[in-house]
């Protein structure tokens, strides 16, 4: 017999002040048995980082051609592609023929520089991809907020963000490797 997802239920409270961006959204997360906790929270942090109202979850594990995050436009195209860990090379070059932006949230700590020293090269010849690292220990930090039942406060300023929950208070500094346009 298979397995089923969990469900997390999220109260999300964002306040980005970089992109003067502030809303309290009730996202229902579907954990894959194959996802950790770790994964899910870079996923809801990509959320909120990301956050617009066309922004929205797919069906991430269990389909090979969509990514974890996807924002499309009214006309239906897509606006911005999200992946998390360390993609394909291919895979990404596919994505960002398909996306107007795509970004790699990469959080494998040494895995994460073992794969850009892979693939470094040839993704920074692709002008509308971006990514991002977040720390090992922020991430597993992270991971220490889960819930089944989440009530969070993420609030994003001067390109950090802290992820609060009744319990504790993660910082949260991702680095860039590459941004849109080199």
């Amino acid at each position: 017999m298979a397995l089923k997802a969990t469900i997390f239920k999220v109260q999300l409270q964002i306040s980005d002040l970089d992109r003067h961006y502030y809303q309290t959204l009730a996202p229902t997360i579907a954990r894959h048995p194959s996802e950790s906790d770790e994964r899910m929270m870079v996923r809801l942090l990509a959320f909120a980082w990301f956050a617009d109202p066309a922004l929205s979850f797919t069906k991430g594990l269990c389909a090979d051609d969509e990514p974890d995050l996807w924002q499309h436009s009214l006309s239906g195209e897509i606006e911005r592609w999200i992946e998390l860990g360390q993609p394909d090379e291919r895979r990404l070059r596919k994505a960002c023929g398909r996306a107007r932006e795509v970004v790699v949230v990469n959080y494998g700590g040494r895995a994460a520089d073992i794969w850009w020293q892979q693939n470094g090269d040839k993704l920074a010849r692709l002008s509308n991809l971006a990514v991002m690292d977040i720390p090992a220990e922020q991430v597993r930090a992270l991971a220490g907020l889960v819930e089944r039942s989440m009530d969070l406060q993420c609030t994003i300023d001067g390109g950090q963000a802290w992820v609060a929950s009744e319990r504790a208070s993660v910082e949260v500094t991702p680095a860039w490797r590459q941004r849109p346009g080199g």
